[in-house]
Order: C-alpha cells, then sequence, then structure tokens
C-alpha cells in the first residue's frame, strides 16, 4: 500500500503536506510542536488534523504489517498464489485480511477436521464439484467406509464430508464479506428482558429492536451494559432468505447436479453453525467499537471545553466542599491559588451552627476580600447553595458564587500529589481547596486528575482503556499548550502536560526551581537534567516567564525565531520594549505595507511564521480563554418548585451527549435540551452548536419533580406567549 498516497486521498490534502507531516511525526516531534511551528512544512494544518492523520497513519502501518505476516505464514504453508497475494494486496481492512487468511490459519480440533483425518475430504471436493453427471452423494459416500478410522456407514462418510463443505463455505473470504455487509444494511438488532418482572433501567429494552445501520452509539452502548448486568438479551438478525441467497448464489451449480442439495444443506449448516454466531459477534463489536469511538471523540471534545473554560482570574475565592454529616469543608484562597485560611461548618444540622457557619463566612469574605465563592455540586450542594445565597443577601459586598464540578476532587484530595501540595491539611480540606481553584483556573486544577474522573462524557467507565486514554492525553496536551505556561508557577502535573516533557523531566524543572530560584529565562531550560536538545525544540515555546528580561520569553515566539522576531522589530522601527504596548498595535499594517511576503523571505522565515509573530508582539502570552464569554456567576438561587413551563432562563452546558445537552439553570437538578430542541435546523449531534461551558438562553417544557427531570428547549420561537 502506497501510505502517502492512501493518505492523501482520506484527508483531501496535497501529497507535500502529508509526506512533510509524516516526516515530522517520525523524527518524533509533538503534534502541538508541529501545528504551530512547523506551519510552513505542513501548509497550516490544525493539531486536530494532525492528530487524526497520525492516528491513521499507525493504522495503516499496522495494516500493512499484518498483511505481510499473514502473507509470510500462507507462503510458509506453500499455499501463496497470485490469486490470494492480489487478494491481500487489495485488502483495505485488518477484517478483510483474517477472511483471506481464516483457511489457513490453524484450527483447533473441530468436526470439519476430525472428517479430513478420517480421509473424507476427497468425498468433500467430489461432491462440491457438483458435476452433472456424478453419482448420487450417497454412492460416492459407500466409497469411503473405512471401519479403522471411523467411517462405519456411507451416512457417515456423508455427513464428515459435509461438515467439510460447511467449514469451506464458513471460510470463504467472499461469501462472508458480502453476509457481513448484508448484516450492516439490512440487519436488526434486538433485546429482550431476561426477566421481565425486574424492574431496571433498562425497561426501554426489554422489547425492542432497531436496524443496525440506524442504531445510535448512546443506545448500543446502553444495551451492552444492560447485557452485561444480565438484564437484557441481545441478537442481531438477517432475513434467512436473504442469507441464503448469499450462500446459494455462491455455491451452488446452477446447471443442477445430483450433489446440489447436499451442497446446499452443508451451505444451511454453515451458516447457522458457523457463519452466523461469527458475523453477529463481529457485528457487534462493529458497533460497540463504533459507539465506542464515538462517544470517546465526544467525551474528549467535552473535556477538552471543560480544560478550557474561562477561568476567573485576580479574584480571592472561597471554596466550599458541601456535606451533611461530616460538616461543609471551606478552603480561601488568594488570587494565585495560595491557600489563605481553612475550617468547616455546619449548614444542614441545628440553627445556632447554620447561624455559626454565616458569622464565619462573614467573617473569611471581610478578612481577605473575597470575590466568589465556589461550591461543589456533589452532597449537600443545594443546601450549601442555598446557605451561600442566603449569606451574600446579608452582606453588603460585590460577591458572587458558582456552583463547580468537584468530579475527581476526591480522587485528586486523596492522592500521593494532593499529599506533596498540602501535607498540613486532612483530605476533605484538600478538596475544598481544589474547588476553590476550579473556578480560578480549570485547566491548571484538571489536569492534576485523571480525566476519566472528570464525568463529561457518557459510558466514559466502558470505554477501551487504551483509546480512551489516548484521546484524553492528547486532548490535554493540546488544551495545555494552546494556553501556555508559567515556567514559574506551574506544577508538575501541569508541566508533564508540555509538549516534549514527561513526569520525569517536569519533576527535574520544578526541583531545578527550587534549587536555584526562578527562571531568569527560556535558555536557563538547557541546564535542566535529562532536558535534552530535543525536548528544549519541543517544549520552550509554550513555557512563558513573564519576569524575563527577554521580553519575547513571555510569548509564544519560539526561541529558534528569536532572531527574526528582532530583525522585524527593527525593520518596523520598534524595540523588544514596545512588545505588548500600544505602540506596536500597528506593526501588522507597517508590515503589509513593506509587502508581507517579502519581509518574510528578508527575515528567511514563512509568512504563517511571521504572521503568529507578529500576533505575539502584539498581544504576549495572549490566553486563548480570555476571548471566551465570561463563566456564569450567580448571587441567588431557585428550587424545581419554582420553574413553570415557557419560563425563560440562562444556564450553563455542564454536559453534552450524543442526544442533546445538559444545562445547569441554577436549581441543582441540570435540565435536558433533547437533541431536537436545540435547533430548528437538523443537526446530526449537539456538538455542533453546543459546548461544554457555553451560557445559554433555555425555556422550560416540562418539569418532573418525583423523577427529578427538567426538560428544556432552545428554541424560543415554539414557545407561547
Amino acid at each position: 500500500m502506497d501510505i502517502i498516497k492512501e493518505l492523501t486521498a482520506q484527508f483531501k490534502l496535497q501529497s507535500w503536506q502529508v509526506e512533510n507531516t509524516v516526516k515530522l511525526i517520525d523524527d518524533g516531534n509533538t503534534i502541538p510542536f508541529i501545528a504551530r511551528y512547523r506551519k510552513e512544512a505542513h501548509g497550516t494544518l490544525d493539531d486536530q488534523i494532525i492528530r487524526e492523520l497520525s492516528e491513521r497513519l499507525e493504522y495503516l502501518r499496522n495494516l500493512d504489517k499484518r498483511r505481510e505476516e499473514v502473507r509470510a505464514l500462507i507462503a510458509g504453508q506453500e499455499k501463496l498464489t497470485d490469486e490470494i497475494s492480489a487478494a491481500l494486496d487489495n485488502a483495505s481492512t485488518i477484517t478483510e485480511i483474517e477472511d483471506i487468511y481464516r483457511p489457513f490459519r490453524p484450527k483447533r480440533k473441530t468436526r470439519a477436521s476430525v472428517a479430513r483425518e478420517k480421509g473424507l475430504e476427497p468425498l468433500a471436493d467430489a461432491i462440491y464439484e457438483q458435476k452433472a453427471d456424478s453419482p448420487a452423494p450417497l454412492e460416492m459416500a459407500a466409497e469411503f467406509i473405512n471401519e479403522e478410522k471411523g467411517v462405519v456407514t456411507a451416512e457417515d462418510a456423508l455427513k464428515g464430508a459435509m461438515d467439510i463443505i460447511a467449514e469451506n463455505i464458513s471460510d470463504d473470504a467472499d461469501i462472508r464479506r458480502r453476509l457481513r455487509n448484508l448484516f450492516s444494511v439490512i440487519g436488526v438488532i434486538s433485546t429482550t428482558a431476561a426477566d421481565k418482572d425486574t424492574e431496571s433501567v433498562y425497561t426501554n429494552y426489554y422489547e425492542y429492536s432497531e436496524p443496525v445501520s440506524k442504531i445510535a452509539g448512546h443506545r448500543v452502548l446502553a444495551i451492552d451494559r444492560g447485557e452485561r448486568e444480565k438484564f437484557l438479551k441481545v441478537s442481531v438478525t438477517l432475513d434467512a432468505v436473504k442469507a441464503a441467497n448469499v450462500i446459494t448464489s455462491a455455491t451452488l451449480n446452477p446447471a443442477g447436479s445430483p450433489c446440489t442439495e447436499t451442497v446446499r444443506e452443508a451451505g444451511a449448516d454453515a451458516y447457522d453453525r458457523l457463519i452466523y454466531p461469527s458475523i453477529e459477534r463481529e457485528i457487534r463489536n462493529m458497533l460497540t467499537e463504533n459507539a465506542a469511538a464515538s462517544a470517546i471523540k465526544v467525551f474528549a471534545l467535552n473535556t477538552k471545553e471543560l480544560l478550557l473554560a474561562p477561568p476567573v482570574k485576580g479574584k480571592v475565592v472561597i471554596g466550599l466542599d458541601p456535606g451533611y454529616r461530616t460538616g461543609c469543608k471551606v478552603a480561601v484562597v488568594d488570587a494565585t491559588g495560595k491557600v489563605l485560611d481553612t475550617g468547616v461548618i455546619y449548614v444542614t444540622h441545628s440553627d445556632a451552627q447554620r447561624n455559626q457557619a454565616k458569622e464565619l463566612i462573614k467573617k473569611l469574605i471581610a478578612k481577605h476580600s473575597v470575590n466568589c465563592i465556589s461550591i461543589g455540586n456533589g452532597t449537600a450542594s443545594k443546601e450549601t447553595e442555598i446557605f451561600a445565597a442566603e449569606v451574600l443577601r446579608e452582606i453588603n459586598a460585590d460577591v458572587s458564587y458558582m456552583v463547580v464540578s468537584e468530579a475527581g476532587a476526591s480522587v485528586y484530595s486523596a492522592s500521593k500529589l494532593a499529599a506533596q501540595e498540602f501535607p498540613q491539611y486532612d483530605v476533605s480540606l484538600r478538596s475544598a481547596v481544589s474547588i476553590a481553584r476550579r473556578l480560578q483556573d480549570p485547566l491548571a486544577e484538571l489536569v492534576k486528575i485523571d480525566p476519566k474522573a472528570i464525568g463529561v462524557g457518557q459510558y466514559q467507565h466502558d470505554m477501551p482503556p487504551k483509546e480512551l486514554d489516548a484521546a484524553l492525553d492528547g486532548v490535554i496536551e493540546d488544551a495545555v499548550n494552546s494556553v501556555g505556561v508559567d515556567l514559574n508557577t506551574a506544577s508538575v502535573p501541569l508541566l508533564s502536560r508540555v509538549s516534549g516533557i514527561n513526569s520525569t523531566v517536569a519533576k527535574n524543572i520544578v526541583d531545578f526551581r527550587d534549587e536555584n530560584g526562578e527562571f531568569k529565562e527560556r535558555s536557563q531550560l538547557k541546564k535542566v537534567p535529562k532536558l535534552g536538545t530535543k525536548a528544549f525544540e519541543q517544549c520552550a515555546g509554550f513555557l512563558r516567564i513573564p519576569e524575563s528580561k527577554n521580553a519575547l520569553d513571555n510569548t509564544g515566539v519560539h526561541p529558534e525565531s528569536y532572531k527574526a522576531a528582532k530583525e522585524l522589530l527593527d525593520i518596523c522601527g520598534y524595540k523588544t520594549s514596545d512588545i505588548g504596548t500600544q505602540k506596536i498595535a500597528e506593526i501588522k499594517e507597517k508590515v503589509e505595507a513593506l509587502g508581507t511576503e517579502s519581509v518574510a523571505e528578508k527575515l528567511g522565515i514563512g509568512v504563517p511564521t511571521l504572521n503568529d509573530i507578529i500576533k505575539e508582539l502584539i498581544m504576549p502570552a495572549r490566553d486563548p480563554r480570555d476571548e471566551l464569554p465570561p463563566p456564569m456567576l450567580r448571587t441567588d438561587v431557585m428550587d424545581m418548585k419554582d420553574l413553570i413551563p415557557g419560563m425563560e432562563l440562562k444556564g450553563t452546558v455542564r454536559n453534552v451527549t450524543d442526544f442533546g445537552a445538559f444545562v445547569d439553570i441554577g436549581v441543582h437538578q441540570d435540565g435536558l435540551v433533547h437533541i431536537s430542541q436545540i435547533t430548528n435546523k437538523f443537526i446530526k449531534h449537539p456538538s455542533e452548536v453546543l459546548k461544554v461551558g457555553e451560557v445559554v438562553t433555555v425555556w422550560v417544557i416540562a418539569v418532573d419533580a418525583a423523577k427529578k427531570r427538567i426538560s428544556l428547549t432552545m428554541k424560543e420561537k415554539k414557545q407561547e406567549k
């Protein structure tokens, strides 16, 4: 396979773009580095395309590897023909290659292998040949009676021969391909209850069927889980006549023969006993794999949006980790995330304790000039939110609150990392600190947590761990590098997500910082143990040093382009001290007046790199999150009973799934905007319109207090006035 040609066609790119990107990947460059600092080489492809191309490259190489392995295995049996070799060359999936290999694969003991040991293969071949003048199968079988080999009667011989024919039909790659395609197009997946009298969350699937070609991924995953938990029985069925037609058209002699009916019976046996169970498993696996791939994509997209949620910068925050029996844990952190105060309050106990809690929070707000309260959304969250709203009504201060997801906070607080970061605090207080910091800088805090624990997907715990981890690692890597990292304040977990830096080097950077003080310039990174030339090349552009004397160290300009950046400043009449000031705002117009391409040529760089340098000189250390709408802060709380159909509300998207989006409207229970209620135009997936963290306007459709369900719509025109 010409992999470059294949990738060029699949991604609709120029061959030089693919060739250069593949070379950059093979040379050990990271995706963020390639996307950001090698734009001329690949034609300004974004990081997502490069990542998808890298994944497809790996698949195609594994495909080629398996192709040659199978070719060698068949050749080793001295059965490789030009026809088989050509079929292998034309195979475009692992499944096709395995179908070709199936007849040659060493088998366990089967009915057919036993029949072959009894010397019945020539009989099977003669029957399958279906000559017009051949004797009746039973007559032919009589010649193969051999009591020593256990063939006592002609019927025994015929039965063994039919077993061989059935296995040969089952091993036919073309028949399997045609049946697999038929299953994919007109097959039906059906579910029934394992026990109809047992109530479960899978009641909707107790008697359910849907075409394989149409079933949504989230339903596949629900059915899979219901089957694993033994609530459901699942099958994939195909019209028996159409299945039989595929086999008969490929195996029967249309001219007719005394053997034709025997071959037909063997074909029916092949389908019922061998092909159908095998292809049913394949179809189920295909559905699950496709559903998992889709779910992983949604989970990764949601995680990226959550990681890139706008930070609440420069604010002193109180973090509240709600609880009933053990109380609500309190932590105050300053604008840099440093812990100022901690405590425990009881907001769900007696009135006296509740009043004491109010006094403590009021005291902390006044003492530390608190701007925001961050409340975890776990147990007792609603009561804590009501409590916080009451406190804010009783004080004369500009303070607001926000309920944040505390998913993974308990995992983090009990981790070795949290113990190293806060050895003086117990586990519960560490959670309160994490909740406060999630409001201040979601990215810096959430990178400390296993992304699977963040919980913004669907069925993420059912996903293949390897594929899920790879997708989430890529998302975190892209998010961290798109924002950039302050080299003098970043934690080990944050640094370890920077392009070219692993956990060992990240720890060495922090140790170097602790021993030698703050980094003064990027070049000092070369002194960090185990941070070699390649790692420096990959990471330097993503690390910022606000305190550096060289203003370029606090930009996304890579050190390899410092010379070009300084020459650009000279050409346009600026100094490095002008970087980021109003004075330099017209540099783009000056470059355009001189001719962008000629300036780039003079500097020895490409136009994309020149444009990136200009952006960084105008707005150094630009945080892409600052361009997003700020998070929604509240000062009061509503109850579910306050909701009435038609009510207009503002809410924050908390999760996006295949079937809709869950929106926090400030009543503790998220409402669902079904995909059909998101927009008046047709969309395939809610992520086309919505993303996690987005603030949206919704209208209440219905409220079911008993089931704690809120139905919402975003289609304003459908609301009755």
